[in-house]
């Protein structure tokens, strides 16, 4: 009876080392990520799919290539992403009803530098070919070693980089439809502690009290890694002339992430688990499949005059799909886990405008709200995500007819996401995180 209990809490725990291999968070909705443009984060991504003038088109509508003209153009962006995530701690026990020891961890937010390239090019008069570079998921948290979560988690980090060719072709001035391939590497690492003091004190293999709750914590980290191919579709309409519609469609992609996972067991802890049967927390190989989700995109754009433009964008990202995450490893006496997140379907809407100060000078601006897909009963440390408001601004500098300089900074307006959270050796945190998030983008356009 006692090895089948160590048996079945050491599966809970393993869940618990590995269940986030897919969650790390970011500035998006879950743990995606829009920024790949510094033109369109000015504007709240209002537009994204339907304005001229950016070259990150390429990537977010296929068919908008006719949009940056006749020539070769060539784009380079670069973006900052502050999260700032600190923890306010309302009431946390351990299994037995006792404060957990530790801090608040600290600012578990990180800086985040994410890079994107373009490069498009005409096929004739009615086709064009382009390439890029972009990361659509991914980001950081990582909270001091001994704080009250810990046993929930430590460091989750996941990054995604997707590498394009996009089509598209002009069936008049007006219609154009376009495709993308593109091919998705993704890599994960998390890593929390583990109580071996409650494991082993459920075991009753020793005299109740000889091992008590957080008498004696280990470590645990999990990394893994996959590519998988995904396709984007596109249409562009110019229904009058300076108005623009555009329609995109994001494929899921489908990743069995596989690597490590390590455990750094306490020296008093080993020999109790080197005397049961199977070999528990030991190092092993393991695999976790995990889907990037589907996105759907409405995009319009307007030009009022020879100086304001506006555009409005809404998207629906598929995140419904990812219903659970089950983790299998390679060690037989390790059970395969499972865990739940019951995401939801989110919805992001976009409103911005562009103002054409004189040749040089465009000055833009925009608002936004994305809504985040988990809850109060799903949410963890690892993702801290809520619902968020954006306020943008931006400007491109046109330094001659070739070059143009872009900037685009936003701020993320975010209420209080709650966690009320019990890890699988049943220490309770509950509380609330103050976030913010501030995002500054830098690109360079080159035509020629």
């Amino acid at each position: 009876m006692h090895t089948r209990n160590l048996s079945l809490r050491s599966s809970v725990l393993a869940l618990a080392v590995v269940a986030a291999c897919g969650t790390a968070p970011a500035f998006a909705g879950g743990f995606q990520i829009k920024e790949n443009s510094a033109v369109a984060l000015g504007r709240a991504f209002a537009g994204s799919a339907s304005a001229p003038g950016d070259a990150a088109i390429i990537s977010n509508n296929p068919a908008g290539m006719r949009l940056l003209g006749d020539g070769y153009v060539v784009q380079a962006d670069v973006t900052a992403l502050n999260l700032q995530a600190e923890y306010q701690n309302d009431f946390n026990r351990d299994a037995l009803g006792r404060p957990l020891s530790g801090g608040d961890g600290g600012d578990g937010g990180d800086l985040n530098w994410i890079p994107a390239a373009y490069f498009a090019m005409p096929l004739g008069e009615q086709a064009h070919l382009g390439a890029y570079l972009d990361a659509p998921f991914g980001l950081k948290t990582e909270y001091d070693s001994d704080w009250v979560g810990r046993y929930s988690a430590v460091k989750s980090e996941l990054k995604t980089i997707d590498a394009g060719l996009s089509f598209s072709y002009d069936v008049n001035p007006y219609v154009s439809f376009g495709g993308s391939v593109f091919y998705q590497y993704a890599d994960a690492e998390l890593t929390n502690a583990v109580d071996f003091g409650a494991i082993i004190a459920n075991t009753g293999l020793l005299p109740p009290g000889t091992f008590l709750p957080q008498s004696a914590d280990g470590y645990a980290k999990v990394e893994g890694d996959d590519h998988d191919w995904g396709f984007k579709l596109g249409a562009l309409f110019t229904v009058v002339e300076g108005t623009n519609i555009g329609l995109t469609y994001r494929s899921k992609v489908e990743h069995n992430l596989e690597g490590d996972a390590t455990f750094d067991v306490p020296a008093n802890v080993a020999p109790l688990l080197g005397a049961l049967p199977g070999n528990l927390f030991s190092n092993t190989g393991g695999s976790a499949a995990i889907d990037t989700p589907a996105v759907a995109t409405l995009s319009v754009t307007s030009r009022l005059n020879d100086q304001w433009t506006i555009m409005g964008d809404v998207s629906r990202t598929a995140w419904s799909s990812f219903e659970s995450l089950v983790v299998d490893f390679e060690n037989p006496a390790q059970p395969n886990s499972t865990e739940t997140f019951e995401w939801r379907d989110t919805w992001f809407g976009s409103i911005g405008t562009e103002y054409q100060v004189n040749e040089q000078l465009i000055l833009r601006g925009g608002i936004a709200y994305d809504q985040t897909p988990t809850n109060l009963e799903h949410r963890s440390p690892r993702v801290p995500d809520a619902d968020r408001r954006w306020l943008s601004l931006g400007a491109t500098w046109m330094a001659s007819a070739s070059t143009a300089f872009n900037v685009g900074y936003t701020h993320l307006f975010t209420s209080e996401p709650e966690i009320a959270t019990t890890s699988s050796t049943g220490a309770f945190i509950n509380g609330h995180y103050d976030t913010g998030v501030d995002i500054l983008a830098a690109s360079v356009t080159y035509r020629f």
